[in-house]
């Protein structure tokens, strides 16, 4: 079996969107190593979209190990990477990220970047944090405000972010708060927003 160096060096040396793709791939058994992690946070902001996503996976089963380097190295000028970057991020639901996920739901100008951020923000790790509370009253803050966003892509993001946000996860004072957005989006403008906000809440019956 090559050495983690090798194929870091062929990741390097691919000279083709094949020989890259391969070169990820056989990266992936070593992702909990960091020079593999590197590689593979590397990978997301090169035009290639086959690759990426399986370099996406790849930092995935990393986890934890691979969210100091994401964070260090969030692209400020790919907005592909970030967007990326924030997918791998939303599902390992460390909340390290959190700052970085709000602020990019927010403000990023690029609406594939916000609705992987508002994504994250409904799968944090909450029992990770000692004193999740005020974090979460800020996060639902944001959702509130970006109810209102002229975006519809981007009310869309939130409805699935407060669907992810398990009712079980939301502090009891928090809860009516949260009911009372997914249900104002009942009547939102936009009739896609509208029926994802309705499936959200039936499922949120059963």
């Amino acid at each position: 079996m090559p050495q983690l160096s090798e194929l870091t060096r062929r990741l390097q040396k691919a000279t083709s969107p094949a020989d890259l793709l391969a070169a990820v791939q056989e990266l992936i058994p070593h992702s909990d190593q960091p020079e593999a992690i590197s590689g593979l946070i590397e990978v997301l902001g090169y035009n290639n979209p086959a690759a990426a996503q399986v370099a996406v996976q790849g930092l995935i089963r990393a986890g934890r190990r691979a969210v100091p380097e994401l964070l260090a190295r969030l692209d400020g000028y790919n907005y592909g990477a970030r967007a990326y970057a924030l997918r791998v991020l939303a599902q390992i639901g460390d909340p390290q990220a959190l700052g970085v996920l709000q602020e990019a739901a927010r403000s990023d100008f690029a609406p594939s970047v916000r609705r992987a951020a508002l994504r994250g923000l409904g799968m944090i790790i909450w029992s990770d944090l000692a004193q999740p509370t005020a974090a979460q009253t800020q996060v639902l803050q944001t959702l509130e405000d970006l109810s209102r966003d002229g975006e519809w892509g981007i009310r869309y993001g939130v409805i699935v972010a407060l669907e992810l946000w398990q009712s079980g996860d939301v502090p009891a004072f928090l809860q009516p708060r949260r009911d009372a957005l997914l249900q104002g989006f009942t009547q939102d403008e936009d009739p896609v927003v509208q029926a994802r906000a309705q499936f959200s809440l039936h499922r949120g019956d059963k």
